[in-house]
């Protein structure tokens, strides 16, 4: 059985989820004509009335994104399942600071575009992030905010190109090195069952049913306790597209493949995609709660040798997975006050 049939949101899968959806393919659901040709609920456009949409080419894709503020670029990057409305406490915040806060929908989140050659590779994620960073102008006083797959994109990124950012903040997912040395622990496998369970085609089509009722349960667990409608909606927008979210599992499938995962050959390209040093100056933030990816003390220290001088770990007690939705005072103030430096 697995270990928590009832997530923390309350929504029963068994009970909620019959053998027959289990096995019905996401094709079957019919997509909501909304914002951009995409499925955008009421909850989404609410969000969405706070910030500018604005898309621009970068890396042969359009990404369309949130905006907010004037000046220095600060580029703010989502993982999964998320979306760039996790950020609607931060950018305005940014805004206020004095910058021009971004926060695109990541490569196959809609409406920013499926790749055509499927590439979801996490080479091809940091270049996207360079790519961003030319396409919306930015110069060398821009700065990173990243989360969870946002994060690993960030790592190769600050280190491919280094005159383009000036500091960053990345939370959820530590640097290759330390997640290599906590991913198999048996802990942590059986937090991570997703990565596996993600390579088996009948994911496929249990993902997608009861409404995407298995990210429901992602949330719950990575982040208990926190009430995560709104969130949930809005990441639902992005993937409720079987073509969507064939490219947001699509991350998992390139990184995780199990004809080459654990190769000397394919360590080494993960290694050259993010596994370098970063020479900017970090605040690396992890919450204590954090369902997803458990990270104590005794890693954590190895993180400032991998960051640059100036960098800051933080392990942010009372908080999970989506600590900058979770807390947005608290984690926010954090940020700012780093950004600052």
């Amino acid at each position: 059985m697995p270990k928590d049939t009832h997530n923390n949101n309350g929504y029963d899968f068994e009970k909620n989820v019959s053998r027959r959806d289990m096995i019905a393919m996401a094709g079957a659901g019919a997509a909501v004509v909304g914002l951009g040709g995409i499925g955008f609920g009421g909850g989404a456009l609410a969000a969405a009335a706070k910030f500018k949409m604005g898309s621009v080419k970068a890396n042969g894709l359009d990404f369309h994104y949130l905006e907010a503020g004037k000046g220095p670029l600060a580029l703010c990057l989502h993982g999964f399942p998320d979306s760039p409305y996790t950020y609607r406490y931060l950018l305005p915040e940014l805004a206020n600071a004095g910058y021009r806060a971004v926060a695109p929908f990541m490569r196959g989140y809609a409406p920013t575009s499926v790749a055509a050659n499927g590439d979801y590779s996490t080479k091809t994620l940091a270049a996207d992030v360079n790519a961003l960073h030319t396409a919306l102008g930015g110069g060398g006083d821009a700065v990173l905010i990243a989360h969870d797959w946002g994060a690993v994109a960030a790592f190769g990124a600050l280190a491919e190109e280094e005159k383009n950012w000036r500091r960053s903040v990345i939370e959820a997912v530590p640097p290759l090195a330390v997640f290599g040395e906590i991913a198999f622990s048996y802990e942590q496998i059986k937090r991570s069952f997703y990565f596996w369970f993600f390579q088996m085609v009948v994911s496929d089509g249990i993902v997608p049913a009861g409404d995407l009722a298995f990210i429901d349960g992602l949330w719950g667990d990575w982040s208990p306790g926190y009430d995560a409608k709104e969130d949930l909606a809005n990441v639902k927008n992005c993937l409720r597209d079987p073509a969507n979210l064939k490219a947001a599992m699509g991350y998992y499938r390139d990184l995780f493949d199990a004809k080459t995962f654990g190769t000397p050959d394919a360590m080494n390209a993960q290694g050259a995609a993010w596994g370098r040093p970063v020479p900017q100056p970090v605040l690396y933030l992890h919450g204590k709660n954090d369902g997803c990816i458990a990270l104590d003390a005794g890693p954590a220290a190895k993180i400032k040798a991998l960051i640059g001088k100036g960098s800051e770990v933080e392990l942010v007690p009372d908080v999970g997975h989506f600590l900058h939705v979770e807390k947005p005072k608290i984690v926010n103030a954090k940020i700012l006050k780093f950004l600052a430096g």
